[in-house]
């Protein structure tokens, strides 16, 4: 899936991936689409959350094995 940024929080345990997707949200232009992986299962329950309390889209969520991908769209405005 197309996306303009990627964020690598492989081996990092809660909370570290959610701060570290705050701070890359924060580079990104409305509508741009971010790409994170992660290792935490925890993120399975907390990107969905962060997403929904910040008001980014979900675009897409996959696993392979013990790796979780995550396509976050931004927000507008």
């Amino acid at each position: 899936m197309e996306h303009q940024a990627q964020l690598d929080a492989t081996d990092l345990l809660c909370p570290e991936p959610v701060m570290m997707l705050h701070v890359e949200m924060r580079k990104l232009a409305a509508k741009e689409v971010l790409k994170v992986i992660a290792t935490d299962p925890s993120t399975t329950r907390d990107i969905p959350k962060f997403c929904q309390f910040l008001g980014h889209k979900l675009i897409r969520q996959d696993q392979e094995g013990e790796i979780y991908y995550y396509w976050i769209e931004k927000k507008e405005g």
